[in-house]
């Protein structure tokens, strides 16, 4: 079958790669110059399965008010008025709730697991170096109430399974020795062992190499304009070299899926939420993280990616807006000068910001649409580098008619459409004039 994937982050490129695997004839397109150059190319580096978690949870709405007046909020509202925003946070809303949030983490749990399973078995055909390290991940409290509050995550990796340590502030120095000079700040900590760290920049764009290798073709510096649909299904892609045909299409453009979906009178819920990261060198190992710490006070997570330390974090709803703000990097230079001062050179920063496509659940959407050769692959959120290698398998296996190695019923857009699980409220799924 001849496959056109439109999107070359790590989403796009891992969905080549097992499309290629399954004997696809496989065509990426993409605007940028190269793979990985958008939302891939700086994130937080954690391949963290235990810690996929919907942003959407009982209390956030409470805590968004107080992170209103915090110096270093890790969610930030821009006042203006856009009506795709206010649609999609009334739905992140509705799933607000205990049943809600029981559910969602569940499946997300359920693809991650998967995917680090999937990346594992990759890694080992490719031989792929990414400055990946399995060291696990720290979820770091600073008060006794964070602390309580992770009883009703403890209770979802029981039921999926997924390791966990619950850990005192002595486990955590054990832990992350690094942190022996903050010890006064930490209450305690939920250390996932199965977690790994890798730059995901790097790991795509070996990928992609591999990929070329396999006889994926890549066509970079296009622009998408349009998908054409004759008779339910989609006949051509228009771009800036003219209409490339195919007889399936997988859309893998992050933030930017909705639009080009919406003529087609799917209205898909991925909204652009802003994050920023900050890297730089080493320079004092003795204070430098193990792996990754998360600092659940300011949401930020703080990576070792070999001899550097990845800075990531906070979540701004501000559209499409790519602009860097000097307040955004203080607030992650003081989380990590916090926690680990003196381990990096601040004088050598490299500031970043990218679009994370966020739907109202925090599932991705993969799978099938009601448009017959059309295929979604987006919508991870915060979670791409970690979903990536499992919605790619899913997604080959599904377009290539086969069964799922995992239930994959509940991850497609159909989803906004079914009767919600008590507690949840749906998306929609019509006309996106209407």
């Amino acid at each position: 079958m001849k496959i056109v994937v439109l999107g070359s982050g790590v989403i796009g490129v891992t969905s080549a790669w097992y499309l290629a695997q399954a004997g696809h004839e496989v065509t990426v397109i993409d605007r940028q110059p190269a793979a990985a150059l958008e939302t891939s190319f700086a994130n937080a580096g954690e391949i963290s399965p235990g810690y996929s978690s919907p942003w959407a949870a009982p209390g956030i709405p409470l805590k968004a008010l107080k992170w209103i007046f915090m110096e270093h909020a890790p969610l930030i509202i821009q006042p203006k008025l856009d009506m795709t925003k206010l649609r999609w946070m009334a739905q992140m809303l509705g799933n607000c709730t205990t049943a809600a949030y029981a559910v969602n983490k569940a499946r997300m749990v359920r693809l991650a697991e998967y995917s680090r399973d999937c990346l594992t078995a990759l890694r080992g055909d490719t031989g792929l170096s990414f400055d990946e390290r399995q060291q696990g991940t720290l979820q770091l409290f600073r008060t006794q109430k964070q602390l309580d509050a992770a009883t009703k995550d403890i209770e979802v990796l029981r039921q999926g399974g997924v390791a966990f340590e619950l850990l005192d502030r002595a486990g955590c120095l054990a832990a992350e020795p690094g942190l022996r000079a903050s010890a006064d700040r930490i209450v305690g900590g939920l250390r996932l062992p199965g977690d790994e760290t890798g730059d995901c920049f790097k790991f795509t764009q070996g990928l992609a190499a591999k990929a070329a290798a396999l006889g994926v073709t890549f066509r970079h510096g296009i622009s998408i304009d349009r998908l054409n649909m004759a008779g339910g299904r989609i006949t051509s892609v228009t771009t800036s070299q003219g209409d490339v045909t195919a007889d399936a299409f997988v859309m893998a453009l992050g933030s930017y899926s909705p639009r080009l979906v919406a003529p087609l009178g799917l209205r898909l819920p991925v909204y652009p939420v802003k994050g920023y990261s900050i890297t730089m060198p080493i320079v004092d190992e003795a204070r430098a993280p193990v792996s990754t710490v998360m600092d659940e006070t300011h949401k930020i997570a703080i990576t070792r990616l070999g001899d550097r330390i990845r800075v990531g974090g906070m979540a701004e709803l501000a559209g499409f807006d790519l602009s860097l703000s000097e307040k955004r990097k203080r607030t992650l230079l003081h989380s990590v000068e916090d926690l680990f001062g003196g381990a990096g050179d601040t004088r050598q920063t490299q500031f970043w910001t990218g679009l994370r496509p966020m739907t109202p659940d925090g599932t991705p959407v993969v799978g099938k649409t009601p448009v017959a050769n059309l295929f979604m692959n987006t919508g991870h959120g915060t979670l791409g580098w970690t979903m990536a290698a499992g919605s790619g398998r899913v997604l080959a296996d599904l377009i290539s008619g086969g069964a799922t190695q995992i239930d994959s019923s509940d991850l497609g857009l159909d989803r906004y459409t079914r009767t919600p699980a008590r507690g949840m409220v749906k998306g929609n799924l019509r006309p996106a004039t209407a």
